[in-house]
């Protein structure tokens, strides 16, 4: 009888550490899957940016006399964002680093376009600069979201004994969608922009 009450507890004991390990691993499964959603909801957002981008530089680039560098600079970095966030292995950290460098040339081109009245009279500029704060803003949304996923994702495989069951289907850190400087981490207050007084002409 006891011989049996041995092989009961085993069996009990053996089918629930079967089962912790399925729920476990379904957990990092389903976490992953929740990285990948929200990373393409980021996306989206970065590529509704990329989009405009051009339409703007146009419109800017009717005042004569505006610093075509700075254009340029625009477009550069344009370029460059646009081509990382095409890859299906996008890297999360190149692709922060290219769009804080984006942002940084909007930022600037922004600033000085404030500063020539032709720019501000452009048919459809002011829609232009308002779609692109609120792009920023949906940005900022996706991003949280993702970072919040990247955080259950990276806790749970750094939690033990959930940290065995990453181990043994190699399941790895997720990498954080933040800008590289602090200076840039809400990247770029646009709204703040569209709120400032015009300059008289």
């Amino acid at each position: 009888m006891s011989t049996w009450i041995v092989v009961i507890v085993v069996v009990v004991v053996l089918a629930g550490v079967g089962l912790w390990y399925l729920s476990a691993f379904n957990a990092f499964v389903r976490l992953r899957n929740l990285v990948a959603e929200s990373w393409k909801q980021v996306d989206v957002e970065l590529q509704r940016r990329h989009d405009l981008v051009p339409n703007l530089v146009a419109a800017v680039r009717q005042a004569a006399s505006f610093e075509q560098g700075v254009l340029e600079s625009v477009t550069r970095a344009r370029t460059d964002a646009q081509r990382l966030t095409a890859r299906d292995d996008a890297d999360v950290v190149a692709v922060a680093a290219a769009e804080e460098s984006l942002s940084t040339s909007l930022t600037r081109m922004q600033a000085l376009a404030e500063q020539y009245p032709q720019v501000q009279a452009v048919r459809g500029y002011d829609a232009l600069r308002r779609e692109l704060a609120d792009t920023e803003d949906r940005i900022a949304a996706a991003r949280r979201l993702y970072n919040a996923n990247v955080r259950a994702l990276n806790t749970r495989i750094e939690s033990m004994p959930s940290a065995w069951v990453a181990a043994a289907h190699h399941v790895g850190r997720a990498e954080y969608f933040e800008p590289t400087s602090p200076a840039v981490r809400d990247v770029p207050d646009v709204g703040d922009l569209l709120r400032r007084d015009r300059p008289e002409a």
